[in-house]
C-alpha cells in the first residue's frame, strides 16, 4: 500500500475487506477513530486511524470481543493491546516466510 497522507473511506473498507458502513459505524463507537471531514464531509482517514482500525478488527474480528469488551479492553490499556497485536502481526509473517520455505523445499 502507498502510504498516503489521507485515506477515503471506501480504501480503508477496501483494506480491511469489510463495507463503508462497518467503517462508518466504529468510527461512531470508538473515540480512537477521528477522520478529518472535508468541506463535503467526506471521511479522510489517517496512518493513525488506519493503524487504530487494525487494532480494533484484531480484537472484534479475530479475536472475536464484542464492541463493548473491545471498547473496556483498550480503555483498561490500550498499549498492551498495541503491543500484543504487534507481536501477533510478527508472528504471522515469521509463520508466512516458513511456510513458504516449507514450500520450496
Amino acid at each position: 500500500m502507498v502510504e498516503k497522507i489521507y485515506y477515503s473511506i471506501g480504501e480503508v473498507a477496501e483494506l480491511f475487506n469489510v463495507n463503508t458502513s462497518l467503517i462508518r459505524f466504529w468510527e461512531k463507537e470508538f473515540e480512537i477513530i477521528k477522520p478529518f471531514k472535508n468541506k463535503k464531509g467526506n471521511r479522510l482517514f489517517t496512518k493513525q486511524d488506519i493503524d487504530n482500525f487494525h487494532i480494533i478488527y484484531h480484537l472484534v474480528k479475530e479475536r472475536g470481543f464484542t464492541l463493548q469488551g473491545a471498547k473496556d479492553k483498550l480503555n483498561e490499556n490500550k498499549t498492551e493491546v498495541v503491543d500484543n497485536h504487534e507481536l501477533v502481526k510478527s508472528l504471522q509473517k515469521v509463520k508466512e516466510f516458513l511456510l513458504e520455505i516449507k514450500s520450496n523445499l
